[in-house]
């Protein structure tokens, strides 16, 4: 875990709805996982520096705010890991973008659009069913692209259509992912959930969150999320007093995630 996405992962779980936090409570939150009060203000003074926090005032406290565009990755991030699945009508939704141009740019444009639940069909098409028409045109505005947006039948097998999905990768992650067992102590339960989410997120690059009909058979991404929330909800509980100690009001929609989810 490196210190900024570790930031990111508080951000994501502690903090929203709420965009900022005071800096003593990240220092804390950090210091449980293993993190030392430099590296995480050197983490925070970089972050800001690419545009990605701002620091502000909370009182007689330092805090630093996610930035607009931040915030809307979090609640995208958040979508895919707590949102319950949209009905599918069997269409799919191709997106053509024209760029973007440098080399690094849309390398990171693709893995934005893969956390949105898109396959790259092939160069410059990329492919999603259940997803966000929304979400996508606010990506192609972040990057100031333009690009075609149309929805689809499929007419091949779907299997050439899963070749847009990393599918096989994602279900070794799955496979892979160890749960643990709450423990009493608060703050090791903390620091077990934040881990726990931190490897999630990474699931959410490779699983796109397909509709039931379209998974193959035995994909183990929906027993692994079923296990993931249950998990979660045991160690968030155990690590409460702990969260009360650093001085956060988590919302209470982290206990009520619900059951049907995307997998």
């Amino acid at each position: 875990m490196r210190a900024r996405s570790t930031i990111f992962t508080l951000f994501l779980e502690y903090v929203y709805p709420e965009r900022q936090a005071p800096v003593r409570a990240l220092v804390r939150m950090m210091a449980a996982l293993g993190f030392s009060e430099a590296a995480v203000r050197a983490a925070l003074s970089r972050s800001a520096k690419r545009g990605w926090v701002r620091p502000v005032r909370a009182g007689r406290s330092a805090a630093y705010a996610l930035s607009d565009r931040v915030y809307w990755q979090v609640e995208q991030v958040r979508k895919r890991l707590y949102g319950a699945p949209a009905p599918w009508d069997g269409r799919f939704l191709l997106v053509l973008p024209e760029g973007p141009r440098v080399r690094a740019e849309r390398e990171r444009f693709r893995r934005e659009m893969a956390l949105l639940g898109f396959g790259l069909l092939q160069s410059g098409v990329y492919l999603g069913a259940g997803v966000e028409e929304g979400a996508a045109s606010e990506l192609l505005g972040f990057y100031r692209v333009k690009g075609l947006l149309f929805q689809a039948e499929p007419l091949s097998p779907k299997e050439e259509v899963l070749k847009a999905f990393p599918l096989e990768e994602a279900a070794r992650f799955y496979r892979a992912l160890v749960f643990p067992v709450a423990p009493e102590d608060p703050e090791r339960a903390f620091a077990l959930l934040t881990r726990l989410v931190h490897e999630m997120r990474k699931a959410l690059f490779l699983d796109p969150g397909l509709p039931e009909a379209l998974l193959p058979e035995g994909f183990p991404g929906l027993e692994a999320r079923r296990a993931f929330l249950e998990v979660r909800a045991a160690l968030y509980r155990a690590a409460l007093p702990f969260l009360k100690e650093v001085g956060l009001s988590p919302s209470g929609a982290l206990m009520e995630a619900p059951v049907g989810f995307r997998g």
